[in-house]
């Protein structure tokens, strides 16, 4: 056959300056990697170019739900891609349908809109603001301090963090933040123009803070008396994460409300992505049913959001997960993290301050300018520290300036999650 263009050089194994050298001429700058390069995986260890291995507790940003390479996923994809890998949603398929209901039967009465990513199922939900209220004037949305929401100019506007606006202005018209957890001043913020609240369940990317459950039914609440729409970006604490579906449904577990009967809560939109696809990239949206069908004909679109491929290996996570009971998983493997790095914290409380986090998100707060941190003093602690940890074949997230995550795979086994305590250990030893 003869090629349209030239194959690529081979990258000979081994070679990091090669894979390093590649980036450097013909990839935008736009990360701040780490001096990693991988060749491969499997379940909760990935494995560098140069054979050497590492525990995974990074997950891919709490995308890789059942780890690197899992077999159920490969075949999932293998068996679709034989037999329809895109149509356009000009038509219907089986998979889509399928998916839709599963994931409708999880949350509550609604529908389902399928994109490729977190930012897109929020831009989604910020149009279904904007169509909401658009009659009355309407058009405001408010979101918290410390809050992320994507990258793209309304996600960054959105978001409660200067550090994504910068050299970017002037932001998407709009978006307005007052502080996390404080009712009070969401209601003193509303104005004529406020059609909706957005916020995180448990903010990732602001430090992994878990909402309170007086916060959460008080944002219903007052959504209801203003007539309002309760928006939830449930991207990275969403998918079983929390040790429930939603973030939501964990943390008002033991509130006023019986525990899974949850309908009189129900937000009225919900982004979700990076889990349901366990790394297939893959974004979604759910709509309260009142408000289901806003979004009507012509209204909003997608070329590759809901094909075949992508559903069905969405179908397959959710099958594996319900078949692994890996809610539960989440919930205990997640406890004994947390409860191990929080006796690290009492025993080195110079070095760990503060443990927080639901499940398997977990954020880890190191002590502010600890004196023995190695690297440049002008790169953020947290990244700094992931870096003592990669020596030692250990992975994980850093959030802000302070703060590391744990966002592994939701079948992590106790002796993995035992193996990673420990390394985490010996590095805050030596600090």
């Amino acid at each position: 056959m003869k090629e349209i263009a030239p194959s690529p050089p081979p990258i000979v194994r081994n070679q990091f300056e090669t894979i390093r050298e590649l980036f450097s001429k013909n990839v935008v700058p736009s990360y701040g990697r780490f001096e990693l390069a991988f060749s491969h995986g499997a379940g909760s260890y990935l494995y560098d170019v140069n054979g050497r291995r590492y525990l995974d507790l990074g997950g891919g940003i709490a995308v890789c739900a059942l780890g690197h390479a899992h077999p159920a996923i490969t075949e999932a994809l293998v068996e679709q891609s034989r037999k329809l890998v895109h149509t356009s949603n000009y038509y219907y398929h089986e998979p889509q349908g399928r998916l839709a209901q599963a994931l409708v039967h999880l949350i509550g009465p609604g529908k389902m809109f399928f994109c490729n990513s977190g930012a897109e199922a929020n831009e989604g939900l910020f149009k279904l603001a904007r169509k909401f209220g658009h009659d009355e004037g309407r058009f405001e949305i408010l979101t918290t301090e410390n809050s992320f929401h994507g990258r793209t100019l309304a996600g960054i506007s959105a978001t409660g963090q200067d550090k994504v606006k910068k050299g970017f202005e002037p932001m998407v018209p709009g978006f307005r933040q007052v502080p996390y957890n404080d009712l009070a001043a969401m209601r003193a913020a509303i104005s004529p123009a406020t059609a909706a609240i957005l916020i995180e369940g448990i903010q990732g990317e602001g430090g992994v803070t878990p909402a309170t459950p007086e916060y959460l039914l008080g944002l219903r609440a007052l959504c209801d008396e203003k007539k309002l729409l309760l928006l939830m970006d449930s991207v990275q604490c969403g998918h079983f994460r929390s040790g429930r579906f939603q973030s939501f449904q964990r943390i008002l577990e033991g509130s006023e409300l019986e525990t899974r009967n949850l309908e009189p809560f129900l937000p009225d939109g919900i982004a979700m992505a990076k889990s349901l696809g366990g790394g297939f990239p893959m974004g979604a949206f759910w709509i309260r049913a009142p408000y289901a069908d806003l979004l009507s004909a012509g209204t909003h679109g997608t070329t590759y959001g809901g094909s075949p491929l992508a559903c069905a290996v969405g179908l397959k996570v959710l099958e594996v997960i319900a078949k692994e009971n890996l809610e539960a998983n989440a919930r205990s493997t997640g406890e004994f993290l947390k409860s191990g790095l929080q006796l690290l914290a009492v025993r080195h409380p110079n070095v760990i301050q503060i443990v927080r986090g639901l499940g398997l998100m977990i954020g880890v707060e190191l002590a502010p300018n600890l004196a023995k941190l190695p690297g440049d003093p002008a790169k953020a602690q947290a990244s700094r520290f992931a870096n003592l940890l990669h020596p030692e074949g250990l992975l994980v997230i850093p959030a802000g300036t302070n703060i590391f995550r744990l966002l592994p795979a939701l079948n992590l086994s106790r002796a993995e999650g035992e193996e990673g305590l420990a390394i985490i250990e010996s590095v805050v030893k030596k600090l």
